[in-house]
This record gives structure tokens, sequence and C-alpha cells, in this order.
């Protein structure tokens, strides 16, 4: 994978916080100025537009979704899923954790969440 300058990987809980005018959505709101320095795994991209689509509607996950891919996506493939599932046994990490915090480990990116446990 390439690097990323000043990249930022996000956990789902920021994507939801932005789209959702949440709590915590004016201290994420500075990462998306420029959404080329932000990464995305495909598994965020599943996450967010699932609880979305749930909570929101169709529209506006196909909205969510839209924004999501002006960002840097980052493909699910054997190596990642390798590392991911190495890091949440290292670290009891939910898949969707393991995976994007595989990912910022693998773009040396700043992981941007919400979660202690990171």
């Amino acid at each position: 994978m390439c690097q990323l300058r000043s990249a930022a990987a996000w956990l789902c809980a920021g994507w939801i916080e932005s789209f959702t005018d949440g709590p915590k959505a004016d201290a994420y709101a500075g990462y998306l100025k420029d959404p080329r320095n932000v990464a995305s795994a495909a598994m965020v991209v599943y996450e967010v537009c699932k609880k979305i689509r749930r909570e929101r509607g169709e529209e506006m996950a196909k909205l969510c979704v839209a924004q999501m891919q002006r960002t840097r996506g980052v493909p699910i493939d054997q190596d990642l899923a390798m590392r991911a599932a190495d890091l949440s046994l290292e670290f009891s990490l939910p898949m969707a954790d393991s995976f994007v915090l595989a990912v910022a480990r693998a773009l040396r990116a700043e992981l941007i969440t919400g979660d202690a446990f990171i």
C-alpha cells in the first residue's frame, strides 16, 4: 500500500458522528477538510452504510457513502486480513476495529477514533 502524507484512518464512530451531527461531530470535522488525506477501509464503508441506512434511510446512506468515496478507499486483501486477525488477537478487538487499525498501521496514518481501547 502506498503511504499518504498526513493521512488519517477513521473508525466507524467518527463517520457516524459526522454524518448524524452527533455530539462529537465538531471534533472530527477538521479531519475532513481534505478528504484525500483520509483513508477509509472497505469494512468501515460497510459498517457506516449499514448503520445509516437502518437509522436514517436509503437516501441518507447514499449521501454518506458518496462522501466517503471522496477519501482514499482501502480494499480488503489477504495481507490486510491477516494483519487484522493478528491485531484482533493481540488486542481483543472486534473485526471492523482490527481492520481499521491494520489500515492505519499499513499506511503509517494517524488513527482517528473516539474509542479508548485502540
